[in-house]
């Protein structure tokens, strides 16, 4: 046996007895190593093991087995990082699962003290009604958390205004290196100078501190060759400019704080477990946006220093390649409305007041001085929602940035240069030119007030000569960067991509100066090694490997739009938009709502793939186990679509996955029965009454359920007595040629026509009513059932059926609509990645709506009137399906339970119900299923009084209120036709 499989053995050995130690976990999985070999870096290195520790007593083993065996920790909340710090060849620690408490607030001091787990946004939640919030605002503050922010000491928009995290970091409780406890804070000269006298690793770090920085020259060199003072966001390095304008070093009165080396040292040198934070009042109520849009980028930023001097909270900037995205992400194009023209960039700039005329005034004011310098061509005043908008449209711009298809994307090397503001311009103008020297279009975003715009060139990482370039354009602007007194890493952090040019930025006495740190606090480095001291190069343990050979890949599924299945995996950046929890909006991702499982995100699903797909050495690289663990919990609510600004479709690769992986594996009878229950419903529908008997009986059902493994908390849907079909060749248009508005092709899909017909009766009934011509033509199913059991030859077939049915008779002037989102919007998803005919299921997708967009359209062209409906009061709450957030519009389903003139309406702001067709039938996903209704969706029906109309359009959803809340909702079409006078 050699020596290094020897170790590998003997270390696996040890952590099997470390697991057994922790309250918390530890996986030496390869599934979960690979979901934390990356993060929203270009980084991927195999951790040796992955730690989810629940206590301190669970750090100090890590540090100690750390320690002991010669590995390192690599601590993790979001691993939504940048520059690779988060990944590493030893344990990851993710602190994202357990350490999430905020612990106390003094509202006297305005301080609170949290776990480094706690998520930013969710602080300030709590701190709200307080009239308190923690200023520092990321890009992704929906999902960051309090301990990446002071690792990588975050910025964000907001921190013309209000600092960075640096600024109000008061306390920290740290483990050291030797597993002993460190609470470090506020200390005076007297102070300071007994703890260099502890006999302690916490007394020998001070008396480091203390012998290197008090030498006069020391100081000297740190001032002369770190980034100028007026830079505030500055991570290159260990802050010890911070730390030489103490009162322990120089004439200030300012205590000695330990805190303003840890906040952006990356974990590198101690293990935080509690933070204690300073906290500003909430910021003036009222606030104006002015986006000024400029005709180039030079204009753009000529115009910051004149924009900044007006006391502004926000001063940011999109060039235009950010803009061009927005135009095809769906969350986003309902972001981009106050935008003019084309413009090659735009400046928002926010003020703020305590009342509107005091924002006003000043408004005026700041419009006053751009439209002097005459840079811009318009200067859009925004308003209320419309600046939260706009905010949003800008903090999407990472993730937008995946939206490039193909192997080029923009590489995040660079992009977190900081100068001084007066600088800003000129520095510009030398990059631009630098840029041009090596072919390259730079794209421009982010914190143009703070003097730190986000640049990225545009490579691909996979090719050789473009890791090359990768290297020398990050070395050129390194470069740049010091001739200006800048810092190469403004909010980012160094992390493994700038890290090897820190020399370069602080000279190298400097640099030997931080690494005799480093060596103080962690002498064996175990926490978090090479970053910021004795780092790993720049242009290795890259997420791909240079010139490989590409995998070709075949799919049922067309995923030309991405050029294959591997680059639409490959789109996901790692910015983890899908980790935000659920009273931050949207639907993404509901699983990793209910078990906070890394493994249960959009990310990892995608990252999995990838994984698989370009290192498998399987002839079918999906037949992994992996992966079918991975995608398990995936409930397919499309919401990734849209919601990810990088719009990776997970619900198309899980389907891919089911079939590829079942062609290896073959099915089970269960999953048989649901892809085929439209059959099955064919068949029970035509004895009813004895169907319903067996399902409902609660002997009948009770071994039924059983035996198939269904939950046995779930009812069984019942039969209609009659199918809708059978209805319809019963029905007549009744209203006379002349009074006819238009011509409607109504699809029957499988679950109206057996299970919901009644509802399909009263559309027909509405649609006749208000005058419509309805069509219904004998076509297939949708195949959804197919679809979402990986059956995708069944729903090839039917796509190819239904695509030659309706393809010309389907027009604007005879659209196709349908009732169930999740059957008719196939027409405008999946069929356009199955259909063989693309150019026809084009055309048929461009002319199919859900009923309620129909009506809505019909309501704008004023064909539909609230003359038509009754005058009594109804107070209605809708939950919208997911396919209809992710694809269509829930406003539609809004707007038309509005029509009638009494009736009060409200959404209710849920993600995905939580029953996902089978899914929550299945009795291994039953309380998953019904954590995800618990987050949103059933306390807000729970809170409704009895008198209130619960709306929901998805017969899944309205199955899931029924059994999470006792609760039984209608269709919305059921509601207006109700409501017919």
């Amino acid at each position: 046996m050699s020596k290094s499989l020897y170790r590998i053995m003997s270390i696996y050995k040890h952590l099997a007895t470390l697991k057994a130690q922790l309250t918390g976990e530890l996986h030496v999985d390869d599934l979960m190593k690979i979901l934390y070999a990356t993060d929203a870096s270009v980084y991927r290195i195999l951790p040796l093991a992955v730690a989810f520790p629940k206590t301190v007593d669970d750090i100090k083993k890590l540090v100690l087995f750390a320690s002991t065996h010669n590995t390192s920790l690599i601590p993790r909340t979001a691993g939504t990082s940048l520059a690779g710090q988060c990944v590493g060849s030893g344990i990851v620690v993710d602190v994202s699962r357990y350490f999430t408490k905020i612990l106390s607030l003094d509202e006297t001091l305005k301080t609170v003290t949290v776990q480094p787990g706690v998520v930013r946004d969710e602080l300030n939640t709590f701190l709200k009604p307080f009239g308190l919030f923690f200023g520092p605002n990321t890009s992704t503050s929906n999902r960051c958390m309090i301990g990446g922010m002071v690792g990588n000491n975050s910025s964000g928009t907001t921190s013309i205004q209000y600092g960075v995290t640096r600024d109000k970091v008061l306390q920290l409780k740290t483990i050291l290196s030797d597993g002993s406890e460190a609470t470090f804070k506020s200390l005076s000269k007297d102070e300071f100078l007994e703890k260099v006298n502890e006999n302690s690793l916490e007394g020998a770090i001070y008396k480091t501190l203390y012998n290197e920085l008090s030498d006069t020259d020391t100081q000297q060199n740190i001032i002369s060759n770190f980034p100028k003072s007026e830079i505030h966001r500055r991570n290159t390095g260990y802050a010890v400019d911070e730390l030489i304008k103490s009162a322990m070093f120089s004439n200030a009165s300012e205590p000695f704080n330990m805190c303003k080396l840890l906040a952006g040292s990356e974990g590198t040198l101690a293990f935080t477990t509690e933070i204690t934070l300073q906290l500003d009042e909430l910021p003036p109520s009222e606030s104006i946006m002015i986006a000024s849009h400029f005709k180039s980028i030079e204009d753009c930023l000529n115009m910051v220093e004149t924009a900044m001097q007006y006391n502004l909270h926000t001063c940011e900037m999109m060039d235009k390649t950010i803009l061009n995205l927005t135009k095809h992400n769906k969350t986003q194009q309902e972001n981009r409305q106050f935008i003019v023209g084309e413009p090659e960039a735009i400046l928002m700039c926010e003020v703020k007041g305590d009342s509107f005329d005091q924002v006003d005034k000043k408004a005026k004011q700041l419009l006053k001085a751009i439209e002097l310098t005459k840079l811009s061509y318009a200067n859009p005043l925004l308003y209320g929602a419309d600046i939260n908008k706009a905010i949003e449209l800008r903090k999407a711009g990472l993730g937008l940035l995946g939206n490039i298809i193909g192997d080029k994307k923009t590489a995040a090397c660079i992009e977190d240069t900081a100068v001084a503001l007066a600088d800003l311009s000129q520095y510009i103008n030398e990059f631009t030119n630098l840029m041009k020297r090596h072919g390259q279009e730079a794209v421009y975003y982010a914190h143009a007030g703070a003097g730190e715009l986000h640049l990225r060139p545009i490579l691909n990482l996979k090719k050789q000569q473009d890791v090359v370039l990768f290297r020398k354009i990050t070395t050129d602007v390194a470069h740049l960067v010091k001739k200006y007194g800048g810092s190469m890493s403004g909010e980012h952090g160094d992390g493994i991509v700038r890290s090897e040019f820190i020399p370069l930025m602080l000279g190298n006495t400097n640099y030997e100066l931080l690494k005799r740190i480093k060596l103080a606090f962690d002498s064996k480095s175990i926490f978090n090694p090479g970053k910021i001291v004795e780092t790993l190069p720049m242009d290795e343990n890259l997420r791909y490997e240079a010139d490989r050979v590409e995998p070709d890949i075949e799919t049922i599924l067309d995923f030309s739009a991405s050029q294959g299945i591997l680059r639409e995996a490959e789109k996901c950046n790692g910015s983890g938009d899908c980790r935000k929890l659920p009273e931050f909006g949207g639907t993404m991702c509901p699983s990793y709502r209910a078990t906070k499982n890394e493994k249960d995100t959009t990310r990892a699903r995608a990252n999995a793939l990838r994984e698989f797909l370009t290192t498998s050495e399987k002839k079918n690289k999906f037949n992994h186990k992996e992966l079918k663990d991975v995608f398990d919990l995936c409930l397919s609510c499309k919401a990734c679509a849209s919601e990810c600004p990088s719009s990776v479709n997970v619900a198309a690769l899980k389907a891919e996955f089911q079939y590829q992986y079942q062609k290896e594996h073959g099915t089970s009878f269960r999953t048989k029965l649901f892809a085929y229950n439209n059959v099955l419903n064919h068949y029970g529908s035509k004895i009813p009454r004895l169907t319903n008997f067996v399902f409902s009986n609660t002997i009948s059902s009770r071994i039924l359920k059983s035996s198939l493994g269904i939950a046995k908390e779930r009812q069984l849907p019942l039969m209609s007595t009659k199918s809708l079909n059978k209805i319809f060749l019963n029905t007549v248009n009744q209203k006379i040629e002349s009074e006819i508005k238009k011509e409607v092709i109504l699809f029957v899909d499988e679950f109206t026509n057996h299970l919901d017909t009644q509802i399909g009766k009263d559309a027909i009934l509405l649609l006749q009513a208000l005058n419509y011509k309805i069509r219904i033509v004998k076509h297939e199913e949708s195949g959804r059932a197919f679809l979402s059991k990986g059956f995708l030859k069944q729903a090839k077939k039917l796509a190819n059926s239904n695509v030659s049915i309706f393809k010309n008779i389907v027009s604007e002037n005879s659209p196709l609509i349908g009732i169930e989102p999740s059957a008719i919007l196939t027409f405008k998803d999946e069929y356009l990645k199955l259909a063989d005919d693309k150019k026809a299921a084009q055309k048929i997708a461009d002319n199919t709506f859900l009923i309620e967009e129909f009506l809505q359209s019909e309501i704008e062209q004023g064909n539909i009137t609230s003359n038509q409906f009754t005058t009594n009061k109804r107070t209605i709450k809708f939950h919208g399906h997911c396919h209809q957030k992710a694809l269509a519009n829930q406003l539609s389903s809004f707007s038309v339970l509005n029509l009638p003139k009494n009736y009060s309406v409200t959404i209710i702001p849920s993600g995905c119900c939580g029953m996902a067709g089978s899914f929550g039938y299945e009795k291994e996903h039953y309380q998953v299923s019904m954590l995800v209704g618990e987050q949103t969706l059933f306390p807000a029906i729970r809170k409704a009084s009895t008198d209130v109309i619960i709306a929901a359009n998805g017969t899944s959803c309205r199955h899931q209120i029924k059994d999470g809340t006792q609760r039984e909702a209608k269709h919305p079409i059921t509601i207006l036709k109700e409501a017919l006078i």
